[in-house]
């Protein structure tokens, strides 16, 4: 995998995890039969079957009911037996951001949390522009791997919306493929 190719995807998985998406994000989706189709055959086939203000209705409420009520995708309340949320630096996520330099500021940010999923995915695009495998490879064990796919399989079963569950599928299978690249040999783009 190329490295823009992996900058992209971690951008467009930061987006879509960060926020509910705007009927322009909608349009550009519909826009895009490969990557619907690279979510799901059903996403594409949902995209193309419904207008873009029922796409909208469907995607804001699935949002909510995925992301927002049911199940935060914040690292530290997932695997925190408390399901609190930590912040500033006694979360472990913020460290690894702060020993690599990287600054968040989550005063402009809808998402309070520094290890919510949208966050640690555009951390890792930072990562990726960089160049700095190491770093990606050790945030990959540490943090994202250690609760994202199984959030994101277990949370699959509850999305209404066929372009959710997509996304959640491709988004585990995308992890994993990206450390497995990291890990071979020919990991360096």
């Amino acid at each position: 995998m190329q490295k823009q190719q992996r900058v992209y995807i971690y951008a467009f998985l930061s987006t879509l995890f960060g926020d509910y998406l705007s009927e322009k994000q909608i349009d550009d989706l519909k826009a895009n039969k490969e990557l619907l189709e690279t979510l799901s055959p059903e996403a594409l086939h949902w995209f193309e079957t419904n207008n873009t203000q029922e796409i909208k209705e469907a995607l804001n409420s699935d949002y909510s009911s995925l992301f927002i009520m049911n199940s935060q995708p914040i690292e530290s309340s997932i695997l925190d037996n408390k399901a609190e949320v930590q912040v500033g630096l006694q979360n472990p996520v913020m460290q690894f951001y702060f020993s690599c330099g990287y600054e968040l500021n989550l005063a402009n940010s809808k998402l309070n949390a520094p290890d919510h999923i949208s966050l640690e995915f555009g951390f890792m695009q930072n990562l990726v522009q960089k160049d700095e495998r190491e770093l990606q490879i050790s945030f990959l064990q540490n943090h994202l791997l250690k609760w994202a796919p199984i959030y994101l399989l277990g949370i699959k079963d509850m999305a209404k919306t066929p372009f959710y569950r997509g996304l959640c599928e491709f988004c585990t299978e995308f992890l994993l493929a990206d450390y497995e690249h990291l890990m071979s040999k020919n990991g360096n783009d």
